[in-house]
């Protein structure tokens, strides 16, 4: 695995402990794909509080442009990893 791959596995990682304690939903739940349609616990006040916890844990900020093209977990791993 290249180095490129580890952080985007990492990145994903912590996104998805970040997923399942927010939705309060299972791990298996979570995926690359998965998104606010497929997942019914992933509505906007959850959005909010997702983006508010990941800009917490990663110290970053996301501007609201930046927000409006995601549309899934692997769109927000492409995101956070050009932040850091």
């Amino acid at each position: 695995m290249n180095e490129q791959n580890m952080l985007n596995r990492n990145i994903f990682e912590q996104l998805k402990f970040i997923f399942v304690d927010i939705l309060r939903c299972d791990e298996s739940d979570i995926n690359e794909n998965s998104s606010s349609e497929n997942l019914d616990q992933w509505d906007s006040l959850a959005h909010i509080k997702l983006i508010l916890e990941i800009e917490r844990q990663f110290v970053i900020k996301f501007s609201l442009g930046e927000l409006q093209n995601l549309k899934s977990i692997k769109d927000l791993v492409v995101l956070v990893e050009t932040k850091l």
